[in-house]
């Protein structure tokens, strides 16, 4: 349904499962990679206390991959950019598949901030989302607070022709159990053939 494996200029994403991803290099970036308090600032799970846990994360994503719910990928920079071969973060898209929508989300390590490669997963993973599934919308949200996301996600939605929709009130649950709101922003189909042809 979804492809194991996707390249763009700078970065190849592989399904996050444990077959792609070394579990103890794993752990360590979940657990304390050097910035870590501030990658899960903005984000609903909080740094991995055991291996165990990481190892279920990993599951967890190919599980979701082979019963079509999600399409969620390992970022690694490819040859030629720092970094290259490590990684860098994780992506992908949840299907709503009766709304006919993809929903993106991405954290990428402190290291890696800065580089465009939000905006070059989302085209790709946008592509994907309606070339190969046909599906009507990409949704992508953010926590109203959280800057950094805020200005690479209004980069790359006004480039793939989207737009904000508005501030949803308790819509983000933290893994502490705390509710916030969220910013979402859409790109249908249409707005996206407009946009990239």
């Amino acid at each position: 349904m979804f492809p194991e494996t996707i390249e763009t200029d700078r970065l190849r994403l592989e399904v996050r499962s444990p077959e792609h991803v070394d579990l103890d290099e794993c752990y360590r970036i979940c657990s304390s990679d050097p910035g870590i308090d501030e990658v899960t600032e903005f984000v609903t799970w909080d740094p991995h206390e055991t291996k165990k846990e990481t190892l279920e994360f990993l599951e967890r994503g190919r599980e979701r991959f082979e019963d079509a719910e999600a399409a969620t990928y390992v970022i690694y920079p490819r040859e030629g950019e720092d970094g290259a071969g490590e990684i860098a973060g994780f992506g992908g898209f949840g299907v709503d598949w009766e709304k006919r929508t993809a929903t993106l989300g991405t954290w990428l390590r402190k290291r890696f901030w800065g580089r465009g490669y939000s905006g070059e997963r989302a085209a790709a993973l946008a592509e994907v989302a309606f070339a190969d599934l046909d599906l009507d919308v990409v949704a992508v949200g953010h926590h109203p607070d959280n800057e950094k996301s805020r200005r690479a996600i209004e980069r790359y939605v006004d480039r793939l022709g989207g737009r904000r929709e508005g501030r949803l009130r308790n819509e983000l649950v933290y893994a502490d159990g705390t509710v916030h709101d969220e910013v979402r922003y859409t790109i249908s189909q249409s707005e996206w053939r407009k946009a990239t042809t």
